[in-house]
């Protein structure tokens, strides 16, 4: 859970941060290297854990006596280690494990989430009717122009945004799609209910997210992204195409295979 540091509690991390940098002293490390043994330490001890926010730089540079660029290079090469995460324009989080999603297998992500002990949320973008486009309509073998649903729902592990999930329905095997509220339960799991599944398709890309994707999952445009477009069917019917996008550093597939 994320953590937050105010009021009296500054001036004593403060004044803790610089304790704990002075006994990193050790003959000529650097003191960038001694930042990262700094914030190494408070995680392996446990007293920073999964997902907690770290301090700003600023209070780094402030409690250490420390150049902003000193800092900055420590946390860029925690972040490329893997034991952070930065988020631009919010900060530095102690990193998450990296969630897992079957590769082979159709999952409802909340499911996947609750399984690791974390916590599941979405934000709902919209759920609406629209005119398909030519694309959309020859997935589902309706003409362009024909009635489809569309909607965008970001899922969140803790509050880390781990996919966004970009969904069109069709709206003869999915009544009632625009009335549901998705805060409460994931589209994947009314789409059960209303059109169980019969079989499932996957097609895997690596890309980097679009302007208005990196806002939305907030992060960098260098972000490599793990893009599964998927296309679900209910007995011959195609009931759902789906576009689920992972920033590359929180999400991995995995798959188990028996030659047997």
């Amino acid at each position: 859970m994320t953590t937050t540091r105010a009021g009296n509690g500054v001036a004593a991390e403060a004044a803790e941060l610089a304790r704990r940098y002075a006994a990193t002293a050790s003959g000529a490390t650097p003191a960038y290297q001694r930042v990262k043994d700094l914030v190494t330490g408070q995680i392996m001890s446990g007293r920073w854990r999964e997902g907690d926010a770290l301090p700003s730089e600023s209070r780094f540079v402030e409690a250490l006596g420390l150049s902003r660029m000193t800092v900055n290079r420590a946390l860029r090469e925690l972040a490329a280690q893997g034991l952070i995460r930065r988020v631009m324009g919010v900060g530095s989080f102690v990193a998450l494990h990296k969630g897992s999603s079957a590769l082979v297998e159709v999952h409802n992500i909340a499911d996947e989430v609750s399984a690791r002990g974390h916590r599941h949320r979405t934000e709902v973008r919209f759920v609406r009717e629209e005119a398909a486009g030519q694309e959309t309509g020859a997935r589902f073998g309706i003409g362009e122009g024909t009635p489809v649903f569309h909607s965008q729902v970001v899922h969140f592990e803790d509050d880390v945004a781990i996919q966004l999930e970009d969904r069109y329905v069709h709206p003869d095997f999915a009544p009632g799609y625009l009335e549901q509220d998705f805060t409460r339960r994931t589209p994947f799991t009314f789409l059960s209910e209303v059109a169980p599944l019969g079989k499932g398709e996957h097609v895997v890309e690596a890309v980097l997210p679009s302007a208005d994707e990196c806002r939305i999952l907030r992060v960098a445009a260098s972000e490599p992204c793990l893009l599964i477009q998927r296309r679900t069917w209910s007995g011959e019917a195609l009931v759902s195409v789906a576009r689920l996008l992972h920033p590359g550093s929180r999400y991995r597939l995995m798959g188990t295979f028996d030659p047997r």
